[in-house]
């Protein structure tokens, strides 16, 4: 009897465990890059045949509630894989006030506008911003200070390229905004691009006559002319 008890635990041990695994199709089909906002990922990875995630830094690992359903505590969601329709679907429930919420698969090059950025891929960061502000023109994401902030960071990194690149994308995002190419023309200066910092500086000051920072530097610009 004690034998049979022994075997039976064994077995249901047996069973739990490999309740954790995925199958090797399921691997290959989840597997990959998930949109978790529009410039924000959520990556799916497998470590033993189990579901892993990476989100912010973090490595999660979710609880397998089924073959294609998973709940992750971090998240405080139950994700559902549509594999046919390449994204995850969050399980329904009363903070979502009936909205159907899902992340959509990236294709395998694709990349979210910072990453295009990060890699200096100017043309496509932008092309990404400027589909995200056709989507939601109020989204955090390409807010007017907080790309100018970053582009700051960059500058005070000595990264001016970069500064430039992210002060361009903030000209084409709200070209009508004075900071905007105030901005820009402080990364030009830097770089010691006295044409283009003037360029800037004076549609700066077209669009606000009262912009002190283009002013002064126009000024000072203008000086050295003569």
């Amino acid at each position: 009897m004690k034998t049979k008890l022994t075997l039976l635990l064994s077995f249901f041990i047996l069973l739990s465990c490999s309740t954790k695994t995925s199958s090797e199709d399921f691997i290959n089909k989840a597997t990959g890059r998930y949109y978790f906002n529009d410039d924000e990922i959520i990556e799916v990875f497998f470590n033993d045949a189990e579901l892993y995630l990476k989100w912010r830094n973090q490595e999660i690992k979710p609880l397998k509630v089924n073959d294609s359903t998973f709940y992750a505590s971090e998240l405080n969601e139950k994700l559902i894989f549509n594999n046919n329709k390449n994204r995850i679907e969050l399980a329904k429930k009363r903070e979502h006030h009936g909205k159907t919420y899902f992340f959509n698969k990236l294709d395998k090059n694709e990349k979210t506008p910072s990453e295009y950025l990060a890699d200096n891929n100017f043309e496509k960061a932008l092309e990404g911003y400027l589909a995200i502000k056709e989507k939601d023109s109020l989204s955090k994401i390409i807010r007017e200070r907080n790309l100018n902030s970053l582009g700051y960071r960059y500058l005070r990194n000595d990264s001016v390229q970069k500064a430039i690149q992210v002060f361009t994308i903030n000209t084409k995002l709200y070209p009508n905004s004075s900071n905007v190419y105030d901005s820009l023309g402080d990364a030009y200066l830097k770089a010691k691009d006295t044409t283009n910092a003037k360029e800037n500086y004076k549609k700066a000051l077209s669009i606000n006559a009262e912009n002190e920072n283009a002013k002064r530097n126009l000024e000072d610009l203008t000086k050295n002319d003569k």
